[in-house]
This record gives C-alpha cells, sequence and structure tokens, in this order.
C-alpha cells in the first residue's frame, strides 16, 4: 500500500493493475483551463482528469474561500465514475511538485481513504525516466461508492476561537511575500491571520521538485512545532489547496494528524472585522 507518495519507477511497475487509479491534477490558477488541455495532449496511460475548480471542490459563495471542499455525495459521485472503491490504490499527480495533487491526497485521506499516494516529481520525474505517455481516455468500470464526510478539518470561527486560546499553530504555505503582504495578485486583501506562522510549500521539497527525505522533512517540521504536537497544527494558505502539501510533507516526515483549514485566507477575509496582519 502507498499513502504518502510514490516515485515514478514504482508506480511503472503497477501501470496496468487493475485496482490502481491514476488521476492527473494538473492546474494553473490562472488559466483554468490549462490543466485540462494539458491532460487532452498527453498523460500517463490510463490516467483520468481531476479538475481543481469542479471536481476537488465545491462551488464558491459569498461567504466562503476560493475553493471550498466539495460536496461529500457530489465527490463521493466523482470517485465512483473514476472507478474508485474503497480498496483502490489511487496515485494523484500533477505538474511536478505536488502543489494540486496533494489535494485530492487529503480529500481522499479525510474520507477514510488510506490507499492513496502522490507521484513523487509529477509528470516531470515520469518523463525524465523516459516512461511513455498517451492521449487516451479509457473507460472504467463505475464503483460503489459510499458517501462519508471529510473529517480532519476546522471552519474559520474554529480557528479564530482556538488561535484566542492558543490552542493551535496555524502554518500558512503561501510563499513569503505573500504572507508578508508584500506580493498579492489572487486574493483582494494582502497579509496573514495574526497568530500564524509561515512554511511555504516549497520548503517541503528539493531542487528538483521531489520531496526532501524523510528525515530532513521531520527536522523542519519539528522547528515549525516546537512545543506542539502534530495534532495541534493547523494548515491553511490562499485557498485550502497548497495547504494540503504541508499536511502531506508532515505524513511524509512521520508527523501525522494536523488538520486543515480549507477556507484559509481567502475566506478569512471575507468578513472585514477579522483582523488581518503584515510585515
Amino acid at each position: 500500500m502507498y499513502d504518502t507518495l510514490i516515485s515514478a519507477e514504482a508506480l511503472h511497475l503497477h501501470l496496468h493493475d487493475p485496482q490502481w487509479r491514476l488521476l492527473d491534477c494538473r492546474f494553473d490558477l490562472g488559466d483554468p483551463a490549462a490543466g485540462a488541455a494539458a491532460f487532452a495532449r498527453a498523460h500517463l496511460p490510463g490516467a483520468h482528469y481531476a479538475h481543481l475548480d469542479d471536481d476537488l471542490s465545491g462551488p464558491m459563495t459569498a461567504a466562503s474561500g476560493r475553493h471550498p471542499l466539495p460536496d461529500p455525495a457530489a465527490f463521493a459521485r466523482r470517485l465512483a465514475d473514476w472507478g474508485i472503491a474503497d480498496d483502490t490504490q489511487v496515485v494523484a499527480y500533477d505538474w511536478h511538485d505536488g502543489l494540486f495533487a496533494s489535494r485530492l491526497w487529503w480529500l481522499l485521506r479525510a474520507r477514510g481513504h488510506r490507499r492513496v499516494a502522490v507521484l513523487d516529481g509529477g509528470l516531470a520525474a515520469w518523463t525524465a525516466h523516459g516512461f511513455a505517455l498517451d492521449d487516451a481516455v479509457r473507460d472504467v468500470p463505475v464503483a460503489a461508492v459510499t458517501v462519508r464526510p471529510f473529517a480532519g478539518w476546522l471552519a474559520t470561527d474554529a480557528v479564530a476561537d482556538a488561535l484566542a486560546r492558543h490552542a493551535i499553530v496555524l502554518v500558512d504555505a503561501r510563499a513569503a511575500d505573500r504572507f508578508a503582504g508584500r506580493n498579492e495578485t489572487l486574493d483582494p486583501v494582502a497579509g496573514h491571520v495574526p497568530g500564524a506562522i509561515n512554511h511555504p510549500l516549497a520548503d517541503n521539497l528539493g531542487t528538483d521538485g521531489r520531496f526532501l527525505p524523510r528525515d530532513e522533512l521531520r527536522r523542519r517540521w519539528q522547528a515549525r512545532l516546537a512545543t506542539r504536537t502534530p495534532e495541534q497544527l493547523v494548515s491553511m494558505c490562499g485557498s485550502g489547496v497548497t495547504a494540503c502539501h504541508n499536511l502531506l510533507a508532515l505524513d511524509v516526515a512521520g508527523l501525522p494528524g494536523g488538520r486543515l483549514y480549507p477556507g484559509s485566507w481567502s475566506e478569512w477575509i471575507r468578513d472585514p472585522a477579522r483582523p488581518v496582519a503584515r510585515q
């Protein structure tokens, strides 16, 4: 069973395993059609496409962040269409860094599905080994999928309350300049939640776009946690997507138990009464 990361070499050995499903999660926040277009041109053999907005998120509302959690029943239907039953091994991949694939990883784990991993290094690692791509989309049998709620997350009010009680460590996965409020192109207000600390998702990766070794990730994350336990960590970002990258890194490091703030910064700033910090 693979439940965090899988290498391109290991995936290649299982490429035609009927109990495995591959999901292409490539996406571009600036061009939401780009991932689907890239998938149509070429993808890992047997893969299906998972769209961040349409499949891995629910409809945005006036009170929500940019990528709310999907409705559990709607997500279960998508899993069924992809042929993903409870015992299916799922592998998610994106361009190279796992930024979007980790969202699918978290969604499946949060509904109790253990057999899900992210392709370490993504499509770039696959092609670097000379492994084949194709442009076919293959039919799969519809699976029987039980509707289950997502566990392991906190709503905005709960995050605010826990921060006030010093009950959590809130970790923001955005780049340092966005966290500091010096550069904001996606949301109308720049800055971060007061009391949050910054751990950009890039700090989980090596220069090749693959996750750092377990011991190095553990060293970095224990420094972030300080005296806190992993269960006290709540991960956020701009809209609850890259936050999942940090939660995956914690699992790889052997420090599971962190929770997700799905609304993240884009939901926090919906209420102008909520405080904003800049530095």
